[in-house]
């Protein structure tokens, strides 16, 4: 497998630390509030990245960090921690905040069919690990202490921007950094802040009452569960220029190496062309999506349209068409699920299946790798053997190839399918405003519609 490493610039052939097995780190969410789609665009490229090692026989140990303390406002550390302002404002606790937001986004990924690694640790349950990583970098001279934390001491470690490739002075343009007269350095990154009284998170440590910086989480977290050493690291580019470039610092001025071999990083999502922002409104969920009568997986069917490292735009009428598409994907697999077994389709079959693994292994090219089985679809023939390649593909794919497109439920009111044939008259008259309410009042009553090129149906929720 070729895999592309941020840290080189360039596709590499993985090389494991371990003959036949893959350790792996995937930064997770902060439960604060929804995962939105562009976040989860980032959980799908990690999904796909998994399933393409287990499918290439590695066996894998895997780690997902649930941020539920020390994330502030600011990716560096500047404001408010994020998990103590939404406990604030919604008049709950943080175990509160963070029990409700972590159960939301492990429906969302598994309603994306994404699979989570191997373990899920949350932050609140290892502040020991965090505290004698911190230690460690004091005794080493890589963190220093002032009157409300302990900072790493860039300066000191002498080699900040290797993965960003950014110098020092461009990284403090490029952050909004907390102005302490106190910091030897302005991007001198916290390690461990101290808690005034009133702070709804704190614990005890050598320096006083406190909590973990966002960036030694995981450090501490992947070092617990997968050793001083381990082969990737996955996350968003927005992770690049602060988070990660944090994490490699520490980790490396800790343990004399380097603790990641290789680093990969999904694009940015964007929205209207535009950058997706909770002030613009456009960061949209997955129960948005559904609102809009948009299937998950027909959203996961668009990320695999885009290959990882490249920008996706959404808009609503691309996940539209996402969705017709992959509709007919599931009918086109389905017609060969019942078809009789045609020996002359092997071949084909074989030469699409290579071509399929040899894309998904060139740095998980997916969507040409998708092409492949378009064209195996396409070729004229229905045969068991070409259903059967397509699931085989589906082990990558994700996508429920096996289970079809489901038809609407029967016995559905008259007055409802009236409602649907006025909708279908108002959208080829592109009277919008009476097409939304139409549907308003049919998702009230209960049901979904999903439009396909046959035309569109009523589902029951």
């Amino acid at each position: 497998m070729q895999i592309y490493n941020t840290l080189s610039g360039k596709k590499e052939e993985l090389k494991t630390i371990r003959p036949g097995e893959v350790r792996m780190y995937s930064c997770g969410p902060t439960v604060y509030s929804f995962a939105h789609i562009g976040n989860l665009r980032t959980y799908v490229f990690m999904d796909l990245l998994r399933r393409a090692l287990k499918t290439d026989g590695y066996r894998l140990l895997g780690v997902m960090n649930i941020t539920d303390v020390g994330h502030l406002t600011s990716d560096a550390d500047a404001g408010e921690d994020k998990m103590e302002k939404a406990a604030r404002q919604q008049k709950k606790t943080p175990l509160e905040i963070a029990a409700y937001y972590t159960n939301v986004f492990k429906e969302d990924v598994a309603a994306l069919n994404i699979s989570l690694p191997e373990i899920v640790p949350k932050a609140t349950e290892h502040i020991p690990e965090m505290i004698a990583f911190v230690q460690g970098l004091m005794e080493k001279g890589y963190a220093y202490e002032t009157d409300d934390g302990i900072y790493f001491d860039i300066a000191r470690y002498g080699r900040y921007g290797v993965l960003s490739k950014l110098d020092l002075e461009e990284q403090i343009a490029g952050a909004r950094v907390e102005v302490n007269d106190q910091k030897r350095h302005p991007a001198d990154f916290a390690l461990w802040k101290k808690a005034p009284k009133e702070h709804l998170q704190q614990w005890e440590s050598p320096w006083g009452m406190g909590y973990p910086g966002w960036h030694i989480e995981c450090s501490a977290m992947g070092r617990k569960y997968l050793g001083d050493t381990f082969d990737i690291h996955t996350g968003g580019v927005d992770h690049i220029p602060v988070h990660h470039e944090n994490e490699i610092a520490q980790s490396t001025a800790l343990l004399g190496h380097p603790a990641v071999n290789y680093w990969m990083h999904g694009e940015f999502m964007m929205v209207d062309n535009g950058k997706m922002s909770k002030s613009l409104g456009n960061t949209y969920t997955v129960a948005d999506l559904r609102k809009e009568n948009i299937l998950p997986l027909s959203f996961r069917y668009f990320c695999l349209n885009a290959h990882y490292r490249n920008k996706i735009n959404f808009t609503w009428d691309a996940i539209r068409a996402a969705q017709k598409a992959y509709i007919r994907l599931l009918e086109a697999v389905a017609a060969n699920k019942n078809a009789p077994s045609d020996p002359s389709a092997e071949p084909m079959c074989e030469e699409s299946l290579n071509a399929f693994f040899d894309a998904v292994n060139d740095d998980l090219n997916v969507p040409k790798a998708l092409g492949y089985l378009w064209n195996l679809l396409r070729a004229g023939k229905t045969a068991k053997e070409i259903y059967d390649t397509a699931l085989k593909m589906d082990a990558i794919l994700g996508l429920d190839l096996d289970k079809g497109y489901q038809a609407p439920e029967e016995d559905i009111p008259q007055e409802l399918l009236d409602k649907l044939a006025r909708r279908t008259q108002a959208r080829r008259e592109k009277n919008w405003a009476l097409s939304d309410r139409l549907r308003d009042e049919i998702n009230a009553a209960g049901y979904a519609i999903a439009d396909s090129p046959q035309g569109s149906t009523l589902v029951k929720k």
